[in-house]
């Protein structure tokens, strides 16, 4: 049994060789300045143009608390995480000024919200300047990103936008263009917009970093191809066409482009067959071997 399995795996192993062997020979067989290629036409698509920004989530509204008066910090009434309404008391200062007694002075919320730091402990001598919790509201947060200039056209209050952030890779926040800045940064040639997310069940938490999907171009049928296959030099955009067992170059006018496919708007026809595969060193007029997928 042993001698058979051998024999069976010797003659798949010579078998193999044999194929790579005419392989190697179909190579050899060819002119050593003809290429390769793989070609596909141009296809008709619905594309839809992304940018991806990344920028840092913040509640929709924030307070730092500080004391009316000077003294020691005499209690933290609420902790880290506690749900807070305006006017409740978060602090307790008490006035130690000799020879004077004082009530202790209450350190009120501003805002309705949850206690998201405390940044004093019991027993520190504090003034009105000493920041002694933070409040904010996180029902909804609002997410800071610098947005390119050349898309500024393209980006509008109201927009749809979707918002990620890496401590739940698989869960997509929807949410809105609330603010566009009037004025545009001269040193990145920028433009801060903000987007507001909805965030009931409180998973996103202020300082969060994010990446934030905009939509900033569509057509719903558009003439493309493969974006690999577009190259570019100081004359622009081109691409190569097989024709007649030759190499031709296209000088193509692009529009939208994907990570997959880009728009093609003057250059090529339907019908033209553009090369996709096999494009290092190729030049016009090169001679060509059209591999079958």
């Amino acid at each position: 049994m042993k001698k058979i399995r051998f024999v069976f795996i010797a003659l798949a192993a010579a078998a193999a060789l044999g194929c790579r062997n005419k392989e190697m020979a179909a190579l050899n067989q060819l002119e050593k300045d003809r290429f390769m290629v793989k070609v596909e036409r141009p296809a008709v698509r619905a594309l839809d143009e992304e940018i991806l920004l990344t920028g840092s989530a913040k509640a929709l509204d924030e307070a730092v608390l500080f004391p009316r008066v000077s003294g020691k910090l005499l209690k933290n009434v609420l902790t880290e995480g506690d749900p807070v309404k305006k006017d409740e008391t978060v602090a307790v200062i008490e006035r130690d000024e000799p020879g004077v007694v004082f009530e202790p002075a209450p350190v009120p919320s501003t805002l309705t919200g949850v206690v998201g730091r405390i940044y004093q402990d019991v027993g520190t001598n504090v003034t009105p300047q000493t920041p002694i919790a933070l409040v904010v509201n996180q029902r909804q947060v609002r997410v800071k990103v610098d947005l390119p200039e050349r898309y500024l056209g393209s980006v509008r209050i109201g927009q749809n936008a979707t918002v990620s952030v890496e401590a739940f890779p698989d869960r997509f926040f929807s949410g809105k263009v609330y603010r566009i800045s009037p004025v545009i940064d001269m040193a990145s040639r920028s433009v801060p917009i903000e987007v507001l997310v909805d965030n009931a069940d409180n998973r996103l938490k202020s300082g969060m970093f994010t990446q934030v999907k905009l939509i900033v171009g569509h057509s719903d049928a558009s003439l493309t191809v493969p974006a690999s296959c577009i190259q570019q030099d100081g004359a622009g955009s081109y691409v190569f066409i097989a024709a007649g067992g030759f190499a031709a170059r296209r000088n193509v006018v692009t529009g939208i482009k994907t990570v997959e496919y880009t728009q093609i708007k003057s250059g090529l026809r339907d019908k033209d067959s553009v090369i996709i595969f096999g494009l290092y060193g190729l030049k016009d007029a090169s001679k060509l071997e059209i591999v079958k997928n």
